[in-house]
């Protein structure tokens, strides 16, 4: 199996509503590598477009008007979980031979169909993601003790990290106190405990492990992949509602492919749509013992989130996976600028969809 890197990366601004078609989201980023890589446009082998838009054919039409013709060119969706699963997708392809060269790019919109469940009649009318935000919550708080102040800081720290970030959505400081007060939406769960749906892109290249070296001097490898799907409905998706089983099934996956410790990780994209599903990720991913997650929150051995994660970034769902792999690329890259976390070697992805019903785990290396 050949190796994959990651040689190039871009991330639109994040906002409320751009005013542009989806397909004008996702050229731009893509626009963006191919003028600043040294690849020509005729050697890109494959196209993959993470986006839970209702467009059809979307990946060709992409195409086209980027002026490529890939041998390869698909669409995935699978809410949240699309853009990481687009990036095994790619890897898949150029460790397997198939290609050296796969483009991966997410787009959405706020107004995705991905953001309502409405397909799951096991939640009954609960069907935004906040419902079951609250579950979680609630049990994590009667089984260990976390509280509504330790989720709150999860807020405040990667609010204050995404006003160091020129593409995401909010860039405003935010306390303690505001995150309190806010407004309740289903209790414990407030509104500055919720990530933000919004307009975004990103993208990312992938290239074989000959063909890196053509590309940056500072390549960046995909090291461990983990996955793991258990149902689509709520009812089935966990034996306990204090843990994402799923993504303790990925993790520990891809620990084992990459050879690394979870706590040799130096910076790490977490899936916070809510601020309970950080604490989790923390338990989930072994960097802490089960229970000890809002303990954790305030923590300075691994950087956690430095983009902003999606609560300071904001969560166009198509886009979320790709611009997670983007940001850990620029940091171990050393390129994040005024977020750099200094001295990171290794990084981290993580990314669920609809309840934690399915996965992905991403470890990446220099």
């Amino acid at each position: 199996m050949r190796k994959v890197a990651i040689s190039s990366y871009a991330t639109t601004e994040f906002l409320k509503n751009s005013n542009s078609s989806i397909f004008e989201l996702a050229c731009k980023p893509c626009i963006d590598i191919l003028k600043n890589s040294k690849l020509p446009k005729k050697q890109l082998d494959a196209v993959l477009f993470s986006t839970c838009s209702e467009e059809q054919y979307s990946a060709s039409i992409l195409c086209e008007l980027l002026g490529i013709k890939p041998k390869i060119s698909h669409r995935i969706d699978n809410l949240c979980n699309s853009g990481s699963n687009a990036v095994v997708s790619a890897f898949s392809y150029i460790s397997s031979g198939l290609c050296d060269y796969a483009l991966v790019v997410g787009a959405e919109k706020a107004t995705s169909p991905g953001n309502k469940l409405v397909w799951d009649i096991t939640r009954g009318i609960f069907t935004l993601p906040v419902y079951w935000a609250a579950i979680f919550a609630k049990a994590h708080m009667r089984k260990y003790g976390t509280t509504e102040e330790q989720m709150g800081m999860v807020s405040v720290r990667n609010h204050m990290n995404a006003r160091k970030n020129p593409t995401a959505l909010f860039k405003e400081v935010i306390t303690l106190r505001d995150v309190m007060q806010s407004r309740k939406i289903v209790d414990p769960i407030k509104l500055l405990d919720c990530s933000c749906s919004c307009d975004g892109s990103s993208a990312v290249l992938l290239v074989s492990e000959d063909k890196a070296k053509e590309l940056t001097d500072n390549p960046v490898w995909i090291k461990g992949i983990g996955q793991q799907t258990t149902s689509a409905s709520f009812s089935k998706m966990t034996y306990d509602l204090t843990t994402i089983g799923t993504a303790q099934v990925a993790a520990r996956d891809a620990f084992n492919m990459s050879k690394i410790n979870p706590r040799k990780i130096d910076v790490a994209e977490l899936h916070d749509a809510f601020t309970i599903l950080e604490i989790l990720a923390y338990e989930d991913l072994y960097f802490v013992e089960k229970g000890q997650g809002g303990k954790f929150v305030n923590q300075h051995e691994i950087a956690i989130n430095p983009r902003g994660g999606i609560l300071g970034c904001g969560h166009p769902v198509g886009t979320t996976g790709v611009a997670q792999i983007a940001e850990v690329t620029a940091q171990l890259s050393e390129n994040a600028g005024r977020r750099q976390v200094k001295g990171c070697k290794t990084g981290l992805t993580h990314n669920l969809a609809a309840a934690g019903t399915s996965a992905t785990v991403i470890i990446l290396g220099v």
